[in-house]
This record gives structure tokens, sequence and C-alpha cells, in this order.
């Protein structure tokens, strides 16, 4: 059973959202001030933390900040900021997915559907894909591990998710639809650009021109393979 934790401290919305959830058979934690939030995810490890971006005390970058220097759990924020530059913070401090409120609770439940199925997909055992290998980049598709030039590159989930999407398709410009459906695994309803930060975020880490923008369309991974 996934465990998933749900921070808010609008009591209507931990209660929505636990009983969609609970009615679809997951284990739930709540918690409604960031302090709270740090301790509950300590405690249960969730599979996955729903975390609103406005809480008392520890705001909900600050929380996960601090999750981030010792957890790589999934997260979804919660929002009701319209600007972009928090979404973008958001996601560049390392939340996975957002959704802005109002919001529907079976999208959201939906995301969480879809996490959990890439996340157990990422950790199954003996896929037995093997390896992409290029001429800078390599990607061990077992073992989830990035290579550039020989030295090991630290990417979180959904950067690997990415990367491999792109790798796959080597030489064909993916859109950033086509980057939703592939890596989140489902109808995305949000904006497209949480595709852009995760891979900007890439393409810092693996520092190497492999990613190539096609303005007004997507990505494309460039790389001669070996």
């Amino acid at each position: 059973m996934a465990k998933i934790l749900v921070v808010d401290d609008e009591p209507s919305i931990l209660n929505l959202v636990t009983s969609y959830l609970k009615a679809d058979g997951y284990e739930v934690y709540t918690a409604s001030d960031g302090l709270a939030a740090l301790k509950a995810a300590k405690a249960y490890k969730p599979d996955i933390l729903i975390l609103d971006l406005m809480l008392p005390g520890l705001d909900g970058l600050e929380v996960l900040s601090r999750l981030r220097r010792e957890s790589d759990v999934y997260v979804i924020l919660l929002t009701a900021r319209t600007e972009e530059t928090d979404k973008i913070v958001g996601l560049s401090v390392g939340a996975d997915d957002y959704v802005t409120k109002p919001f529907s609770p079976r999208e959201l439940t939906a995301r969480v559907k879809a996490a959990l199925r890439r996340l157990q997909a990422g950790t199954a055992s003996g896929s037995g894909k093997g390896l992409l290998a290029f001429r800078q980049v390599a990607v061990d598709l077992d073992a989830r591990q990035v290579t550039v030039e020989g030295k090991p590159v630290e990417l979180t989930a959904i950067e690997f998710d990415l990367l491999v999407a792109l790798a796959e398709n080597r030489g064909r410009v993916l859109s950033r639809e086509q980057l939703l459906e592939k890596v989140w695994g489902y109808d995305y309803f949000g904006d497209t650009r949480v595709v852009d930060v995760h891979l900007m975020h890439v393409r810092q880490k693996l520092d190497r021109e492999v990613i190539a923008t096609v303005r007004g369309i997507g990505y494309r991974f460039e790389d001669e393979a070996v």
C-alpha cells in the first residue's frame, strides 16, 4: 500500500484530498504546518508528498529545501499563487510537479497514480533494458545511472526519465506535450513550463551541449551514438 503525506493548513483541503486518496486505497498521513511536515516525512517515509506552499511557520519552499537534503520523495506542490516565478522556484528547489488551487481532487489523484506507476516501473528489477551509449553521455537504464565522459552525474528521478526519453529518440524533436506524456504519464492540465525547468537542471548537471532547444516545438538529444 503506497503511503501519501498531505500537508496543508486548510482543514477542508486536508479532508477532501484525504478522502479521495483513501478511497483509492492509499495509506494517508497529514500535517498542517512546516515543522510537522518535516517530522511526518521523516517518521512515515511517504512515497508521495503533496505539499502546500503557504504554510505557517516554515513555508512549503523551506520544507522542500530541507527535505531535499536527505530525501528524494516525489513532491507535488499545491499553491494558490498564480505568479510564474513561484512555480519555477518550487521546481528549482526540488518539486517534481505542481497543482494550482483551486484544483480538481480527481486530477490530483490521477497525478498521484501516474507518479506511483512511474516510480514502480523505475525501481523494478531485472528489466534488462541495458545501456544507452553516446560519445559524451552514457545512460545505464537498469541501474538508473548517468555518466558524462566516464564521470557519474546525479539526476533526480524526473531528470533521469526526461534524459532517457530524449536519448531514446536521439535526433528526433520531442514536444513538451510528448515529454509530459512519456515522463509524467498522464494528460497534463498544467503549465508545460515544468518540462523547461527540469531540463534546465539536466543541462546544468551534464555540462555538455547535448540537448538542443527547437524553438516553438520542443527538445532534441544530439550526442553521437557509439
